[in-house]
């Protein structure tokens, strides 16, 4: 329990957020946007080796950005500050619309949203949680908690007492502490997790799979550097080292992404009632 304590105080340490005005794609730099599932800090140590395997086999420079706030990660997205981006499923949706970013890549595995509970709790089921707080990462992380919630309203009648903790982790880390009774997450996000961490949770519900996370980019990217950045990625696989990375960034097996066959299906969910679009 000490560890996960630790843990704990860790997720919770603001840190330094690093904006960087967007570079034309002539100059070969490219500013890269991650979502933030997790504390910028634990971005930077999963994206910082994986960007700089990337410059060595395309020649290109890449300038990571992380954010501590979802709501500041969206603002930046909507206003196109990113060459590059790896967003969720409904912010490519709503990226697409705004300013015409492109998915390039995605896993080849599904995305799935969980609902998870302590180990020990009584909680069995999305039943038992009508009129209960629950954590989510944000109100747009789709899988974690876009979709859970709307799932939870439209398809089961619950209505829970949503609170918003700013990360997967954050989610992971209330719902043991008990200040909450169950948090949404995704599985890839829980994988991450420590052994102690992940031994005293317990998944009570699973979404229906959805295409994962996209790394997208912006239309002042040219296709010859959007080209070269696939290729390079893709090659990633055959290499020890890069398959190391692929898994740190959450796309071990990486595939070439289609708006209109993986993301374009999202707007038919009406999802809108349940995001917050202050931000966009």
């Amino acid at each position: 329990m000490k560890q996960i304590m630790h843990s704990i105080a860790a997720a919770f340490v603001g840190c330094a957020l690093y904006l960087a005005a967007p570079v034309r794609a002539a100059d070969q730099v490219f500013t890269v946007a991650v979502v933030p599932q997790f504390a910028s800090i634990q971005t930077f140590r999963d994206w910082a080796p994986f960007l700089s395997k990337l410059e060595q086999a395309t020649g290109y420079h890449f300038k990571l950005l992380a954010y501590d706030q979802p709501a500041r990660f969206e603002m930046e997205l909507g206003q196109g500050n990113a060459d590059l981006a790896f967003m969720n499923p409904y912010q490519m949706v709503v990226a697409q619309k705004m300013q015409h970013y492109r998915p390039l890549l995605r896993d080849s595995s599904p995305l799935s949203g969980i609902l998870l509970a302590r180990q020990d709790s009584a909680v069995k089921s999305p039943a038992d949680l009508n009129g209960k707080r629950v954590a989510f990462p944000s109100p747009n992380a789709l899988a974690a908690s876009l979709y859970m919630r709307a799932l939870l309203a439209e398809k089961m009648g619950i209505k829970i007492i949503p609170v918003y903790v700013g990360s997967h982790q954050n989610v992971y880390r209330q719902v043991i502490l008990g200040d909450v009774v169950a948090g949404g997450g995704v599985k890839k996000t829980l994988a991450k997790e420590s052994a102690e961490v992940q031994s005293e949770l317990k998944v009570i519900f699973s979404t229906p799979d959805l295409a994962p996370h996209p790394l997208a980019a912006h239309p002042r990217v040219s296709k010859t550097a959007e080209n070269k950045i696939v290729e390079a990625i893709l090659a990633m696989q055959a290499d020890p080292e890069g398959a190391k990375l692929l898994n740190g960034i959450q796309i071990p097996q990486p595939m070439k992404a289609d708006f209109k066959r993986d993301y374009a299906g999202l707007s038919q969910l009406k999802l809108d009632r349940y995001a917050d679009n202050q931000a966009q």
